[in-house]
């Protein structure tokens, strides 16, 4: 079927006024989807281009067996700019493009870890703890992910309910969970880095990924992926499906749909309570994810266009915890008859997460306009598995071995209209587009109790049950208004400025603003810069949450800002974070067709949220007690090592400095085909300027804190290579290198003379790291292809911590850094079919 749209219609079907999408046209889209798998990276934009990559309009029927259509120079982009048709060559600040083809040839099943492997400004978690370690985040320029704001079609995307509660530098992130968006319905990707608080609202600190979803009117997309590890665990199956319809020629559905399911890795060094390998603490996640995606549009009349977006998604996942060892149930029969060789408990997450998004857009007297109402949740039903309460079977003799501990919700629901025009005066000689809005959110958040079970005395095992006077129900209103105008001063120096209020019921008023410019010399050489201020408003989890984690020989708890313990010992109510941000680059081409971007950086980030306040010992035990925990018998004389606990706080003020490279280079060998060339850089240093005091006048973080902030996060990340077609494009094969920069953690002794001392710690520095990823693409029988490869082919690992840092021996990698993963070399076979 051919589907024919005017070019009025595309327009409409589209283009959001917050910069949803862009349709290219029904019949190229179905093109893009015949092309072969492409490259580990991507184009990064912002470089002058060659010449303009026509797209002719292709009927399904007739479309090319391969056709490639990548992110490059020339891409529309619809993220950092409120213009219609700008292109990514010609945009004010550094954007990368990141197409579907692109995060698919990486090899891996999941959006977090391909687009890892593609940016270096990316970073996601070593490996991560608990629950935290079941939650798919990434974080940008080496700050925490509640700093970057995820937009799906131009529209804020909900948070997850599962906040990463565990020390470390994610502690307290409850950011997007882009995995819960189905891989096989994205069209591209665009990541504006740079901060943008005063286009988009709160989170925007170190940046605004853009998910633009598929939206061709016809094709079918089929694709299987299976990848196991160096070590022969880890096995992962990856099922992605995704076509499209037409409706009447003036409307579109287009759904897409992943199945991915991730078996354990096993990583721990022997358990040193018993000299075998035991205790598989250090691993990753076993998950089974089912998502899915609706996407349609359609044109109700030739100016006024609806359009409706759906998501849902499940995740069952588990995290293993410390082994127990038998003779810990030596007094408890009834267990000890269950775990007679021990028992691993396993925190479970059983988790639903959807979004419905409507609206309506169009033009009017020559303004775009656009209403729309997205309402987002997300669901958590955590778990204890494999589990004992042994007081409960002291009282009772009752011996469950599965709890219900803890339930969290988040909700958001937020209705906008925006509009802009590009007006033409007599008094300026440029046009000057102006851009403006409103917008009210409503947030909330929920923390349901536990199982009668679970809380019982000391509570579950592992992971104690959340009590009665720790749960609630807790709402904010958040209410928005922009304004955006973008000119020229000069016929090739550009002035983009925009400001932004915005009120919180919680936590008051912020106003930001922005200015960004960029001059061309010629078409070869442009420079650009940004000026902005920003803010991250205080989550109501980070506001509200609180939990118990329990360890064979220790405990840690971490409180709500509020409640009785935390004030007892001198909290105070949250702030919002707040940033300046400055940015200049080069937009260069000092060669033909070498096109080079070098943007450096600088955010300073006051008030930023964290624990601080720790207590320890009998004090820790006092606060805990005072917000209803049970802890475990004898821990009323734990040292202060073992026994703490803490709560959210604005601690300090940090400077984050860096530079982002990009270049790429196409080199032709006629009979020997084609390779793209491409390098990408981040260098990153952030630096602690000031950190609050407590109320008895000492400092809230410590050593170890400190690093979290300014260390866990690599100095550097660089992925450089190729890749090469054959005439024809039957034949390609990708080559890049990552090098992942050296980070630094301060390490807890578990034994010695400073063991458990939260004074004295071990400076470990986790060296740099080189990886390669490599892969072979054949593309045969016109529609199908065949790929076979590998990331880390060589199996590299981060650094072992000394045996003395490793609590009971286990875990021989630091998890608390964003470097290197846990997990070795992943290969994977890679089959798809386009229609």
């Amino acid at each position: 079927m051919t589907v024919r749209f005017s070019r009025r219609h595309a327009a409409l079907l589209g283009t959001s006024l917050l910069g949803s999408s862009f349709l290219v046209a029904a019949g190229e889209a179905c093109a893009a989807t015949t092309s072969e798998q492409t490259t580990h990276a991507p184009r990064h934009v912002n470089s002058v281009p060659t010449a303009p990559i026509h797209r002719p309009v292709t009927a399904a029927k007739t479309r090319p067996a391969i056709t490639d259509v990548s992110g490059g120079s020339e891409a529309v982009i619809v993220t950092g700019t409120r213009e219609f048709g700008k292109k990514a060559r010609d945009s004010v600040s550094p954007v990368d493009v990141v197409t579907s083809r692109q995060l698919t040839a990486t090899g891996q099943p999941t959006l977090r870890d391909a687009m890892a492997l593609l940016l270096p400004s990316v970073t996601t978690p070593t490996g991560g703890f608990d629950t935290g370690a079941l939650t798919d985040t990434i974080s940008l320029r080496g700050l925490n992910p509640n700093e970057t704001l995820v937009l799906v079609d131009g529209k804020r995307r909900h948070t997850t309910a599962n906040i990463y509660a565990d020390p470390g530098p994610m502690q307290g992130a409850t950011p997007v969970d882009i995995d819960m968006i189905p891989m096989a319905s994205i069209d591209h990707i665009e990541v504006l880095r740079d901060g943008a608080s005063a286009q988009y609202g709160s989170d925007a600190v170190a940046g605004v990924v853009n998910i633009i979803l598929k939206k061709q009117a016809n094709g079918l997309t089929m694709r299987s992926n299976s990848g196991i590890t160096s070590q022969g665990d880890g096995f992962q199956q990856g099922v992605f499906l995704d076509g499209g319809f037409n409706i009447h020629n003036r409307g579109f559905v287009h759904i897409g749909g992943d199945f991915v399911h991730q078996d354990h890795t096993y990583r721990s060094g022997a358990d040193s309570r018993t000299g075998r390998y035991d205790n598989n603490v250090l691993s990753q996640p076993e998950q089974t994810r089912e998502s899915i995606a609706i996407n349609a549009g359609y044109d109700i009349t030739d100016n006024v266009q609806a359009y409706a977006t759906a998501t849902y998604a499940h995740r069952y996942a588990q995290s293993y915890q410390n082994y127990r060892v038998p003779s810990s149930l030596s007094a408890y029969p009834g267990y000890a008859a269950i775990y007679p060789w021990g028992y691993s408990p396993l925190e479970t997450i059983n988790e639903n997460d959807y979004e419905l998004t409507a609206g309506l857009k169009g033009t009017l007297a020559g303004w775009h306009w656009d209403v729309s109402s997205v309402y987002g949740r997300d669901f958590n039903d955590i778990g204890v598995a494999n589990s004992a309460n042994l007081s409960l079977n002291s009282a009772t003799g009752r011996t469950p071995t599965n709890f219900d501990a803890q339930g969290y919700n988040s909700t958001q629901w937020t209705n906008s209209v925006d509009i802009s025009r590009n007006f033409h005066t007599s008094v300026w000689p440029y046009a000057i587009n102006v851009a403006g809005g409103a917008s009210y959110r409503y947030e909330a958040y929920s923390i349901g109790t536990g199982s009668a079970d679970s809380l019982y005395g000391s509570g579950s095992d592992a992971l104690s049950g959340t009590n009665a006077g720790n749960a609630g129900n807790f709402s904010r209103d958040v209410a928005a208004g922009y304004l955006d105008i973008s000119t020229h001063l000069m016929k090739h120096w550009q002035v983009d400025l925009a400001g932004r209020a915005e009120h919180y019921t919680d936590v008051g008023n912020t106003q930001t603003g922005k200015v960004s410019t960029r001059y061309d010399f010629s078409p070869r050489f442009a420079i650009r810069g940004t000026f902005s201020n920003g803010f991250h408003a205080p989550t109501l989890a980070q506001e509200h949450y609180s939990a118990l984690a329990i360890s064979p020989t220790a405990a840690r708890g971490l409180i709500a800002v509020n409640s009785p313990g935390a004030l007892a010992n001198g909290a105070s109510a949250l702030k919002p974070e707040h940033s300046t941000s400055a940015e200049g680059g080069i937009i260069v081409e000092p060669i033909h067709k070498l096109h080079v971007t070098v943007d450096v950086y600088q955010i300073d980030l006051r008030d930023r949220i964290m624990p601080g306040g720790n207590v320890y010992g009998q004090q820790a035990y006092n606060a805990l007690s005072a917000d209803g925990f049970g802890l475990p018998a004898g821990s009323e004389s734990w040292t202060s090592g073992q026994l703490s606990t803490h709560w959210f706080a604005n601690v300090a003020t940090t400077r984050t400095q860096g530079l982002d490279l990009t270049a790429n280079y196409p080199s032709e060998f006629g009979q020997y085909g084609h390779v793209d060339w491409d390098v990408a850089i981040n260098l990153n240093r952030t630096r602690l300027r000031h950190q609050a005091d407590g109320t008895d006048g000492s400092p809230l973080l410590n050593t170890q804190s400190i690093a979290y902030l300014t260390t866990a996060y690599p100095r550097s990340k660089i992925i450089f290579g190729g890749l090469w077609h054959s005439p024809g494009r039957a034949w390609s094969v990708s080559v890049h290198e990552i090098r992942y920069g050296q980070t630094t953690s301060q390490l807890t002794y578990y034994t010695g003379p400073n063991a458990f001392s939260t004074t004295k710690y071990l400076q470990f520095q986790n060296s740099p790291k080189w990886t390669t990823n490599a892969s072979v693409t054949y593309n045969f029988a016109r529609h199908w292809s065949v790929t076979l490869g590998g990331n880390n082919i060589f199996a590299k690992f981060p650094s072992a911590v000394p045996v003395a840092n490793r609590y009971l021996g286990a875990p021989k990698y630091y998890m608390s850094t964003s470097q290197l993963g846990i997990n070795g070399g992943y290969y994977y076979l890679d089959v798809s079919a386009r229609f």
